[in-house]
């Protein structure tokens, strides 16, 4: 009897393959070793996936989130680079971030007093802690609250006031829409404390150009000092990826180091290239300064 697979996992003579549809533009194929976990909570279609080039991945509704090849360079690029320049960041906010690598990286902070973690979807954070180990590191670290709730809806109402916001999010599509709007923007800068700063990931420079700088645009429009920073994560398509920080007051990039920490990607030297953008980039965000 022929197993029935989701649509986008198929098999053939050379094994299983998850197929993710970029947009209906482009198509990437994984060869998968074996599925691990694949369910529906009540929001989306959860799975972790053995690929064999990119080890464990989680796949939301058929598009690959993380993996355990790649996914520290997203997860130490979008936490590091915010925890450098705020001088003693005590309570830190992550929205999404359900796979927790970024909290795991916030955790190495022993500055870091409050770790809230926002995510939707509980079943994200329960397969990730127990079948993506290299992503989220078995999160079990008492600072780290987290709350399943809608994104948009807790930074409305956040009764703390936070040092950092970082805003881990899916692709702008569908529901998440809301989380590029500039409303939800607005609600990060009245959550954060007066010199606090917020991190979101904007997308691909050659495949997503209109809304990288359409975020890029509406966090300028809120925050006196805006900045745009890329690392290359090989799963996310183009491979080369945005992220767009927004101050209240600290300079970006400033003179912060990088404590000792325990980093596979980010060191010093990451950390005072990584604002330094191609000059494609640069043409297209030079009406913003």
């Amino acid at each position: 009897m022929t197993r029935k697979l989701p649509t986008f996992l198929s098999e053939n003579e050379h094994g299983l393959w998850m197929t993710e549809d970029e947009r209906e533009n482009l198509k990437i194929d994984y060869r998968i070793k074996e599925i691990i976990v694949e369910a529906k909570s009540t929001l989306q279609h959860v799975m972790i996936l053995d690929s064999y080039s990119f080890g464990r991945m989680l796949v939301l509704d058929g598009a690959v989130q993380t993996t355990s090849l790649d996914g520290h360079i997203y997860n130490e690029t979008i936490s590091h680079v915010p925890l450098s320049i705020h001088p003693n960041p005590k309570k830190v906010l992550i929205i999404g971030g359900g796979d927790c690598g970024v909290a795991k990286e916030v955790c190495k902070y022993s500055s870091v007093e409050q770790i809230d973690v926002v995510e939707i979807d509980p079943m994200v954070v329960e397969v990730c802690l127990k079948h993506l180990p290299e992503v989220s590191g078995g999160l079990a670290d008492p600072r780290v609250n987290f709350i399943f709730d809608d994104g948009v809806n807790y930074v409305q109402n956040s009764p703390t006031k936070y040092d950092i916001v970082i805003v881990d999010s899916s692709d702008p599509i569908g529901p998440a829409e809301v989380l590029i709007e500039k409303s939800f923007y607005r609600s990060i800068f009245n959550a954060l404390e007066e010199d606090g700063l917020m991190v979101c990931q904007s997308q691909s420079p050659i495949f997503h150009g209109e809304v990288m700088e359409q975020i890029f645009e509406r966090v300028h429009d809120i925050f006196p000092k805006t900045k745009m920073f890329t690392a290359v994560v090989p799963t996310y398509p183009g491979g080369l990826w945005s992220f767009t920080l927004g101050s209240k007051g600290y300079v970006i990039p400033n003179e912060a180091r990088m404590k000792e920490l325990d980093a596979l990607y980010v060191n010093e030297q990451i950390m005072a290239s990584c604002f330094s953008l191609p000059e494609f980039m640069n043409k297209q965000l030079s009406k913003y300064r």
